[in-house]
């Protein structure tokens, strides 16, 4: 009698053939891409990474007994309460490559709050470590998921800390286990959930190597493709780590190559919104009431469009930030893939040709909105900004139900920061509207999407009420009027696609809600933070969004239109859209609240 095929998931596998010669040989040509893409880490620095994590278990059992002699435990109990450091997102799936930071997670018995985390843990770390070891040390205890964000011998670590109703944490312990949540606050959940999930899924794959390999690309490919940012609509890392989880599922058997070109097969036809699951859905154990997905009884999870499903407990949507514009964006990048990796095993195209950058500046897009979110000092914008990136994917919704002439509102996945030095008042007013005449020399445009700052990413995940916004200094309030005004700004970017035909475009409604909601934040100070929207025609974008070698798009000539009387002639007046025009000819253009209809000119 036959032996039964193993089920990884919910399904039977749809194949467990195994790989062809040539199958073989594209798997290795695919590797041989990502090393040259540099995607893989050096040897030595993996090693490196395994002696700080290293460093950071011995550091969290003397935290641990610390707190311990301090609430007065007994000898015998502050000896075994142990103390674990897990590892969750790129590191613990093994996708990890250069300058990748670490996701660390902390876990502690039940006599070591988060608040003795919070207090005493930087000073133990500090007092253990190398000196000059660590650097860039922040600290946001009222985030969603309360985070240390530190720099550890040059790794960029991403602290967080979870408290187990138990009275030891043995480095053994098995945090798979659902019974260990019983108890725990919200925060608690939250901060354990990331190390359950990643377990889970290495648990839940055929072949680890294979995996690995697999998401390593599509990851690259997603970056490429800009369709990789939750806070902006699109799947994060754990989601795209789901979805390829998902394919390796049905093909045990097959090598990395095949199961990228089966993922773009099974994707860019799946019948969304049917969840992605990688195996069944646990119920409530005894005695816990956590919210788990469920579309049938919660409404908020039947509006998911493209559901991508976690394994651990409580189960719940990695990706209900899609958008209907993300989730077209998403599918034609799909479909494209499907077509390249086709094209690829045909040996018409090569691996390198899946991971050309987007064109998301260069000819995806005649129409763009440009929201410049400035402040007055460093550290006001970066939560400034953050809490405006964070409301940006509402505006992308509001302009979707609001208006019917657009087909796609895309947001640009990360924000470009800039800084400029303004000698009065107009050119302030400039600096606000997008213009670039005082962009400070050798401070060129940075993308927000690199090392990013402790503050800004909890803002930007939708923490701001919970951070202190800087005031303005004492000095700068002092300064004489003549000296100049240093302005920090983040521009995001949104790509508006009109359906065939249109000759109309008011968005008046969806940005006047926009402007308002990022300034109803408690600590908005008009002296201090400024937020604009402004639409710029692709050839009028910076020239700093395009990189070395790149296009950018020209303004195309046109026949001189017959003058008529009719409206429909007429240039767009983009001031009744309430969008900021940029300043011509040393003129401001001030906000307008009309919400007259405006027609689009060609070209």
């Amino acid at each position: 009698m036959a032996s039964q095929t193993k089920k990884w998931g919910l399904f039977d596998p749809l194949s467990t053939a195994f790989p062809t010669e040539k199958e073989t040989a594209s798997n290795n040509a695919m590797i041989e891409e990502l090393k040259a893409q540099n995607n893989f880490e050096a040897p030595a620095e993996t090693e490196r990474r395994s002696a700080v994590l290293a460093e950071l278990q011995k550091i969290t059992m003397e935290f641990v007994k610390h707190v311990g002699k301090k609430k007065g435990l007994s000898q015998g109990q502050i000896s075994d309460a142990g103390g674990k450091v897990a590892t969750y997102g790129s590191f613990r799936l093994g996708v990890f490559g250069p300058g990748s930071d670490i996701d660390t997670l902390v876990v502690a018995p039940k006599h070591v709050s988060r608040e003795d985390f919070f207090e005493h843990f930087p000073s133990i770390l500090n007092d253990m470590s190398p000196a000059g070891a660590v650097t860039e040390l922040a600290a946001v205890p009222d985030a969603y998921v309360p985070i240390i964000k530190l720099e550890y011998s040059g790794i960029s670590i991403d602290l967080i800390f979870a408290r187990l109703l138990v009275s030891a944490v043995p480095f053994s312990l098995n945090l798979k286990e659902d019974t260990l949540l019983r108890g725990l606050d919200e925060v608690d959940q939250r901060c354990l959930n990331g190390t359950r999930v990643s377990d889970m899924i290495i648990d839940l794959v055929p072949q680890q190597k294979t995996f690995r390999h697999t998401l390593r690309t599509i990851k690259l490919w997603a970056q490429r493709r800009a369709i990789y940012a939750n806070v902006m609509g699109f799947p994060g890392g754990v989601a795209w780590a789901m979805m390829v989880a998902a394919v390796c599922q049905f093909y045990p058997q097959a090598c990395g190559s095949v199961m990228v070109s089966k993922f773009f097969n099974i994707m860019s036809t799946w019948n969304w919104p049917r969840p992605i699951m990688l195996k069944a859905i646990d119920d409530n154990p005894p005695g816990m009431q956590a919210k788990i997905w469920n579309p049938v009884i919660n409404r908020s999870d039947k509006s998911h469009l493209m559901p991508i499903i976690t394994p651990a407990y409580p189960s719940m949507c990695a990706t209900h930030n899609i958008t209907h514009s993300t989730q077209k964006t998403i599918l034609k990048e799909l479909k494209r893939g499907k077509e390249l990796t086709q094209q690829i095993f045909e040996e018409k195209m090569r691996w390198k040709d899946l991971f050309q950058k987007h064109t998301f500046f260069t000819k995806d897009y005649k129409y763009y909105l440009s929201i410049t979110s400035a402040s007055k000092t460093k550290d006001a914008q970066l939560i400034w900004s953050g809490l405006v990136e964070s409301k940006v994917r509402r505006l992308v919704a509001s302009v979707e139900e609001m208006q019917t002439n657009i087909s796609i509102v895309r947001p640009f996945t990360k924000g470009f920061d800039r800084v400029h030095r303004c000698h009065s008042e107009q050119h302030v007013d400039e600096v606000l509207v997008g213009k670039l005449e005082h962009l400070i020399k050798d401070s060129n445009a940075e993308t927000n999407g690199g090392k990013e700052n402790v503050a800004h990413v909890a803002a930007a995940q939708g923490n701001a009420e919970k951070l202190e916004m800087p005031d303005i200094d004492k000095d700068k309030k002092e300064a004489s009027e003549s000296e100049p005004t240093t302005i920090y700004t983040t521009t995001y970017y949104v790509g508006i696609e009109l359906v065939e035909g249109a000759t109309s475009l008011d968005i008046t409604m969806a940005v006047n809600e926009f402007v308002r909601q990022c300034k109803a934040w408690q600590q908005y100070n008009p002296d201090l933070n400024s937020v604009r929207v402004t639409h710029t025609r692709n050839y009028d974008l910076p020239a700093d969004v395009f990189e070395p070698g790149e296009e950018k798009p020209v303004k195309g000539k046109k026949p001189k239109a017959t003058r008529t009387d009719s409206s429909a002639t007429k240039k767009r007046n983009f001031s009744a859209t309430n969008l900021q025009a940029p300043t011509q000819n040393g003129t401001k253009k001030r906000q307008v609240s009309s919400s007259s209809t405006v027609a689009p000119t060609a070209g």
